[in-house]
């Protein structure tokens, strides 16, 4: 019956139907209702919509970019600009002669015709229950009336049409773009647009600048690593920790109660080597170049955006969308309506017209949904930390469990417990986030948001703040807290008086944030790209294997025997929420780009940008179809990307993590004030960033069971405190004060420096470039100048007549 209704009424729409017999599907139990829209619903809705189109060619000229690719990397002309440009305005069915039809057929490209029907199916109503008027597709597909609904791709990828017919663009698509080979090529930009929609392309767009960009992060970060690895050997920390008559005959502190031991020091003579790589001359270095990179990144970011807004005529689309793009479930929810505040006039004193009336919702009504959303995304953020806290006891326990059946280097014990701890946390950050994906989705549909994008900004701050906190809290503990807080022997801090607080490894605390980091972002990496290129295909082949195929009929040739409709109902689906999904991903990843740790990994992170471009476009040429194609702005890069928040939490990072987690700083106090070597500076360093501490104070509590040093007067520990034959013995001694002044300064000098550079880049670098501006202008005067004659033509006609 709700079948029966929604297609009677989309025929009233105007929409032409076709119910194809179940008998010639492949399983013969499958109805297929085959939607066409007519010319007359194309243009009626492409008015209502405010679809742009073309009036005339553009006499800009197509400024030629002096790119310095190269022939085999460039796309052909036909493809990389299928079509000329074109002065456009908003279509009007009264005025169809102004426009440049010649072929109705191609006159909408696809991703129009995709959002004229969708938003007809969206609105249609299928029948009333409790005095409420039931409407829309999703409605029928969550209550299974309907199993799919989706547009069809406009033709095969591995041929193209027959002729006459132009060739299908879906095929150019996958010749010149979908493929793997094709990775280090141009992206066809306005083909991507014309066929899926301006959201989509505007993605890929991004994803293609920011890999661009990536490249020369990415040579600057490797050139500090290769730095770091050919002055591994003449570091003289490392040195001076590896050789067995100083570092072998340094005794250092248990790192646990009780079942921990003494150790020497030369036992980290392998993470002393690695933490040199990491944390060297360069790090300084490069966490300047970052936040410039940032900056630079920013700035030239808002100049292509508003580069192709400008192209792709979106420049003055968002005050559209906030009239247009009502979501049908608040019209369904909502029972009062009012006055529209832009329509309505203020001398009318009768009531106003149905069309000049909106749904409302009152705010009283949707006060209790935003308590309940406040509350649930606080308390997952809580639930973050708790799972943080419970990860780093587990990590307490297992170094315990090593020390006390392992005997094995200290350095060993400390990799394979921050290797493990962090794969343990990267497996519940996914957890997590699967399912608060789920219950952040329900809840902002219960508040009912007006337009989609009020809905797709509600979604974007509780997910970005969720996946802030999920992604990056463990990385933040341990540049910020762990080794910061334990204390000394004999008055350690203890996590909730049990467990004794997590040291750093001798090494710094370096290595396990590069490590924590590398995990979660290599993880994620290759998660998103099996669960976006590999597990469709492998889901897509499992069902072509169930089907009976006709003996000697390959599966590749099987395919070709049904109906393109039949066909494409085994893709895979691609909702409104996945491209949104894809850019938080990106989003985050881009947050982990600006940590100034391990630089090689932004070699990876350009790798893995190629490889995303491979699995997302085979996603969405090949497996899967786009059933809403909704034009809604970049909420994710405007909110985020776009303004400062990238730039000056970036910097501030950056700061601070060469201040308090390297040791860049204390080494450099120790170089200027306390070396009494004046040929080698740093001779004596290891020495002097370890404190004494007599055995005979150390509590019965703390000391370890095990008496494998005795006869051992003291142990060292890593701090800066007087000795125990000093007046105010254990408290910090004058250096500590001097090296956290320094890192002080270093953070205010530093940040200055990088702000200094952001303001004159910021000056330098316009948002929106000239030639934009002065095409803007000339498209707004030409329009206006074309709709005067065009409507005084017209006038002259009628007096004519």
């Amino acid at each position: 019956e709700r079948r029966k209704m929604f297609e009677d009424n989309l025929r009233k729409t105007g929409l032409e139907l076709e119910i194809e017999d179940k008998r010639n599907s492949e399983d013969g139990k499958t109805y297929f209702v085959k939607i066409h829209a007519p010319w007359e619903v194309l243009v009626t809705y492409a008015e209502v919509l405010g679809v742009k189109r073309p009036i005339k060619e553009s006499d800009i000229l197509r400024p030629e970019k002096s790119s310095f690719l190269l022939g085999p990397l460039k796309l052909p002309k036909n493809v990389k600009h299928p079509d000329p440009d074109y002065f456009t305005v908003q279509f009007s069915r009264h005025r169809q002669e102004l426009f440049l039809i010649e072929d109705k057929s191609s006159f909408f490209p696809s991703s129009s015709r995709n959002r004229i029907v969708y938003y007809i199916l969206t609105r249609c109503p299928f029948g009333i229950e409790e005095g409420k008027k039931k409407f829309g597709i999703e409605r029928l597909l969550t209550s299974n009336t309907y199993s799919a609904a989706y547009p069809l791709h406009d033709g095969q990828y591995w041929k193209p049409s027959e002729p006459p017919n132009p060739t299908n663009q879906r095929y150019i698509l996958f010749q010149n773009w979908a493929r793997f080979s094709y990775f280090y090529k141009e992206q066809p930009f306005d083909l991507i647009r014309n066929y899926f929609g301006e959201k989509i392309g505007m993605y890929f767009v991004f994803l293609g600048f920011y890999t661009e960009m990536l490249v020369l992060a990415a040579v600057v970060g490797l050139a500090c690593f290769i730095y770091g690895l050919f002055s591994i050997h003449s570091n003289t920390a490392s040195i001076e920790v590896c050789d067995p008559k100083i570092g072998g005959q340094i005794i250092m502190c248990p790192l646990c109660d009780l079942l921990c031991d003494f150790w020497r020091l030369n036992t980290t003579c392998l993470s002393s080597k690695v933490s040199h790589l990491f944390d060297n001359e360069s790090t300084v270095f490069f966490a300047i170049f970052m936040g410039i990179w940032v900056t630079l990144f920013l700035e030239f970011w808002k100049q292509r955006q508003a580069r192709l807004e400008c192209d792709w005529d979106l420049v003055d689309f968002e005050e559209e969308q906030q009239q247009l793009q009502l979501r049908p479930e608040f019209e369904a929810m909502c029972k009062k309506r009012k006055m529209n505040p832009v329509t309505q006039e203020r001398d009318v004193r009768p009531p106003p017209p149905p069309h000049e009336m909106e749904p409302h919702m009152p705010l009283k009504n949707r006060i209790p949904w935003y308590f309940l959303s406040g509350a649930t995304v606080t308390l997952w953020m809580s639930l973050v930390v708790a799972c943080l806290v419970a990860v780093i006891v587990y990590r307490l326990s297992v170094f315990a469990t090593f020390s006390r059946f392992m005997e094995t280097e200290a350095s060993l014990k400390h990799i394979a417990t921050a290797l493990s701890g962090s794969c343990l946390n990267f497996i519940v950050i996914l957890i997590l986030n699967f399912f608060y994906e789920k219950i952040s989705a329900w809840i902002t549909k219960m508040e009912i948001p007006r337009t989609y994008q009020e809905y797709e900004s509600s979604l974007t701050l509780k997910m970005f703040l969720f996946q802030f906190v999920n992604f990056y809290s463990s990385c933040f503990y341990l540049a910020f807290f762990k080794g910061k807080f334990v204390g000394y022997p004999g008055k350690y801090t203890y996590l909730f008086n049990v467990w004794r607080s997590e040291e750093c490894d001798p090494g710094g605390c370096l290595i396990e944030l590069t490590t924590q980091l590398t995990i979660i972002m290599t993880g994620k990496q290759v998660f998103g790209n099996l669960q976006e290129a590999v597990y469709p295909y492998i889901k897509r082949s499992c069902r072509e294997n169930k089907k009976e195929r006709k003996p000697g009929i390959a599966m590749w040739d099987h395919a070709l025997i049904y109906n393109r409709w039949e066909q494409d109902h085994d893709l895979e689906t691609f909702g409104s929420l996945g491209l949104f999904y894809e850019y938080l991903e990106t989003v985050i990843q881009f947050g982990f780009v600006a940590w100034p740790v391990w630089p090689v990994r932004l070699v990876l992170k350009h790798i893995n940008g190629k490889l995303e471009f491979v699995s997302n476009s085979t996603q969405f040429v090949i497996n899967c179809y786009c059933l809403k194609t909704l034009l809604t702005k970049l909420l994710m890069l405007n909110w985020i990307i776009s303004r400062e928040y990238a730039i000056h939490s970036g910097i501030h990072l950056q700061a601070f993590i060469v201040a308090f987690t390297s040791d860049i700083i204390p080494r450099l106090v120790y170089y200027y004030a306390y070396s009494s070597n004046g040929s080698e500076p740093l001779k004596g360093y290891v020495n002097n960033s370890l404190s004494i501490f007599l055995i005979a104070d150390l509590p019965n509590t703390t000391a370890p069971l095990d008496k494998l040093f005795e006869g051992q007067i003291f142990f060292r520990y890593r701090d800066h405190r007087y000795p125990p034959n000093h007046a105010e013995k254990y408290s910090h001694n004058m250096q500590f004060w001097h090296v956290l002044a320094a890192k002080m300064t270093f953070i205010i000098v530093m940040e200055h420096v990088v702000f200094l550079v952001k303001f004159l880049l910021a000056w330098m670098i316009p948002d929106v470039p000239k030639d934009v501006l002065e095409k803007i202008k000339r498209e707004r005067l030409m329009t206006v100048k074309i709709l005067h004659d065009f409507e005084l033509k017209k006038l002259k006609e009628n007096l004519t007549l």
